[in-house]
C-alpha cells in the first residue's frame, strides 16, 4: 500500500498551532487517514468547485483544506480554519 507524505504550508501550519488542542487531534486523526487515501470516504472529503485539486474535509466547524500530488504521493495542507473564513482567500 503506498503512503502519501503530508507536507504544510508555513500558513497552514501556523493556523494549525492556533486550533483549539481537541480539533488539532481530530485534525491529526484525519491527516493519518489521509496519509493512507487522501479520497477517503472515512472523512466525507468533497472536492473545491471551481478548484481543478483542492479538497476539503471536516472537523466540527473547523476545514482542512489540501491538495493531492499524486505523482509524487504528497498531500499538501494549504490552509486550516473555522468555516466562516476558510474559503475567503483561498
Amino acid at each position: 500500500m503506498k503512503m502519501y507524505k503530508i507536507e504544510f504550508k508555513s500558513s497552514a501550519r501556523k493556523e494549525f498551532a492556533r486550533l483549539p488542542k481537541k480539533i488539532r487531534d481530530k485534525v491529526v486523526e484525519g491527516l493519518r487517514v489521509l496519509a493512507t487515501n487522501p479520497f477517503s470516504d472515512l472523512l466525507k472529503i468533497k472536492k473545491l468547485r471551481g478548484t481543478d485539486c483542492l479538497f476539503r474535509f471536516r472537523v466540527g466547524d473547523y476545514r482542512v483544506v489540501y491538495e493531492v500530488c499524486e505523482h509524487v504521493l504528497v498531500v499538501v495542507v494549504i490552509k486550516i480554519g473555522h468555516r466562516k473564513d476558510i474559503y475567503r482567500k483561498l
